[in-house]
């Protein structure tokens, strides 16, 4: 792997995770529970994380042979619109997460390309691809504040729940708009009697 690939981790950032006190022997364990701002664009166009929300993460760190195995959960905040009725959504991602990160000396680390898995660098974990990929995944494209949504009327943009169930709109057919006169069902105009 060339030094070039190699990207400095800030080990102040909410998603890298300093792995130093875990031993390098296979077995090896640590906990986290950490509650870290969530970074920005976590989310699809129309549903997402807000960016600085409460990030909930759950973690197990796990030093395996190649590397070190972090899986757990991440619990957030989502705010979004419905697709069908532009109602304000809100509710919560609760996914999974499991990463491997190699060590650098390690087969995984030599034989896989830098985006294949994660690497370990200067003792620092990136947790955030691996989130932004569990959390990005498991959003629908097009989300519903509920299942049954009827959405707006697509003459007046009214939402459907909100309109009596009788509403309607006349549609005429601009081609045979001229003739609706001669047949009776418009009456004429007076004339301007000032005309």
């Amino acid at each position: 792997m060339s030094d070039h690939s190699m990207k400095h981790l800030d080990p102040r950032a909410p998603l890298v995770l300093d792995i130093r006190d875990l031993p390098r022997g296979a077995g090896a364990m640590r906990t986290l529970h950490r509650v870290v701002p969530a970074p920005a664009d976590l989310g699809l166009e129309m549903i997402g994380v807000p960016e600085g929300a409460d990030l909930v993460l759950d973690l197990r760190m796990e030093s395996v042979s190649e590397g070190v195995l972090v899986s757990g959960t991440v619990t957030g905040p989502l705010v979004g619109e419905c697709g069908r009725c532009l109602t304000e959504i809100e509710d919560e991602v609760d996914v999974q997460v499991q990463e491997l990160f190699a060590y650098a000396d390690s087969a995984t680390g030599e034989t896989t390309d830098e985006d294949e898995v994660g690497r370990i660098r200067d003792d620092l974990v990136d947790l955030e691809p691996a989130v932004r990929d569990a959390v990005v995944l498991s959003l629908p494209v097009n989300p519903l504040c509920r299942e049954d949504c009827p959405g707006l009327c697509p003459e007046c943009g009214v939402r459907w729940d909100e309109l009596p169930d009788d509403h309607t709109h006349e549609v005429v057919d601009a081609r045979w708009a001229a003739l609706r006169g001669l047949t009776g069902l418009e009456p004429e105009k007076p004339a301007d009697p000032q005309a």
